[in-house]
């Protein structure tokens, strides 16, 4: 099951009919694929499912009918247990950006958070997962990958938001704000702090 988000509300690409019980069940084809992610975006339906019988065949599929962008990024924390996050769109949201070819998912998402705050002398700790989510790019739905990493830094120079990213703000954030800024966030980046 992969939960893709089109303005904060699941579409859910599944090989279980007993999953697609509390939305609209729609085919692996153009037209339902549209269909579902325009009533999403309408706000018809709380919830879309995609079915498909191959759990390892579905992504392949609905990608050969919507494009794919991978991108990277990270939850960044430093020595005092704040965690970085930007504030872009008028919502708080963690650094991250597109894989260059050539480029490891890794590489990518250490470029990413240092082009977006500034910040340097990143190390990834770990992976912590990947989301989905559709947006619009030059009048076409894309579905965007992004693989997310746990990162850490000693960093304590001045943080540079990337003005031409549209990044107003770049803060760290301790336990009290993180929940703060989590209520005005995406579902994608709450999905990161459960």
């Amino acid at each position: 099951m992969y939960k893709v988000f089109v303005n904060e509300l699941p579409l859910i690409l599944t090989n279980k009919l007993s999953e697609t019980g509390d939305g609209e069940y729609f085919p692996l084809n153009e037209d339902s694929i549209q269909e579902a992610i325009k009533a999403l975006k309408k706000k018809k339906l709380n919830a879309a499912y995609i079915y498909h019988p191959n759990h390892e065949e579905i992504l392949k599929k609905f990608t050969k009918r919507i494009p794919l962008t991978v991108a990277a990024g990270g939850v960044v924390t430093n020595a005092k247990g704040k965690v970085m996050f930007i504030y872009r769109n008028d919502k708080w949201d963690l650094p991250k950006g597109k894989l260059e070819k050539g480029e490891s998912i890794e590489d990518c998402a250490i470029r990413e958070v240092m082009e977006e705050t500034g910040v340097k002398g990143l190390r990834v700790e770990n992976f912590l997962k990947t989301t989905y989510h559709i947006y619009k790019d030059k009048g076409t739905h894309t579905l965007k990958e992004v693989h997310w990493f746990a990162m850490r830094t000693e960093y304590t120079g001045k943080l540079k938001p990337e003005k031409k990213e549209g990044i107003e703000k770049v803060k760290w954030k301790g336990p009290k704000k993180i929940q703060k800024a989590l209520q005005n966030s995406y579902t994608n980046i709450k999905i990161l702090f459960e």
